[in-house]
């Protein structure tokens, strides 16, 4: 008897932190969803250190909103054991890993969504020689995401992440022409 082999399990995750920088910025919310879009974590988290207003501005997650809220500490060994063998997919991935302690190494695969989306999308930045990268919002309308909450709260923007990488699966290639449209109106 055979035993089929068991595909690995795709998880996107999302995270909303105080700021852009990480180890001084911290993680105030995490959201991380499975392959049909059902939560496998999402919740605030006590950054122990005020909320900068600018970032308050950005995704409305407020100090009173995570006081009562896990430390990362917490629910770090739950989210490592929901990562292992997983394929983790984010849209900004280079981004969000270096807010974890492992750089997300738990998982078993990570892919970046924004990385993929921009080569598909396939507009060349010469200056930088990299294709150039959209923000989730582009990408999202592109794949005809509708979002249930708002931007910029980890559990909108995971969803809106799987929306993303979902399409690209079953995406046929940019048409040169279209390509070439994308870069005149962008």
């Amino acid at each position: 008897m055979t035993i089929p082999k068991q595909e690995m399990r795709t998880l996107y995750l999302d995270t909303e932190t105080t700021g852009l920088n990480a180890p001084e910025d911290m993680i105030v919310e995490i959201s991380i969803i499975d392959d049909l879009g059902d939560i496998v974590i999402s919740t605030l988290v006590n950054p122990k250190r005020s909320i900068p207003e600018k970032a308050t501005s950005i995704h409305g997650i407020t100090n009173e909103m995570v006081k009562d809220a896990p430390v990362f500490e917490d629910i770090w060994d739950e989210i490592q054991k929901q990562l292992k063998d997983s394929h983790l997919v984010i849209y900004n991935a280079e981004f969000d890993r270096k807010f974890f302690p492992d750089n997300l190494e738990c998982a078993k695969k990570i892919s970046c969504c924004m990385l993929a989306y921009a080569e598909y999308n396939g507009q060349w930045d010469d200056s930088r020689g990299i294709y150039r990268w959209h923000k989730l919002l582009n990408a999202a309308k592109w794949a005809e995401f509708e979002w249930p909450g708002v931007a910029h709260r980890a559990l909108s923007d995971s969803l809106a992440c799987r929306a993303v990488w979902q399409k690209l699966k079953i995406a046929k290639p940019m048409p040169k022409g279209a390509q070439i449209l994308a870069k005149l109106f962008s």
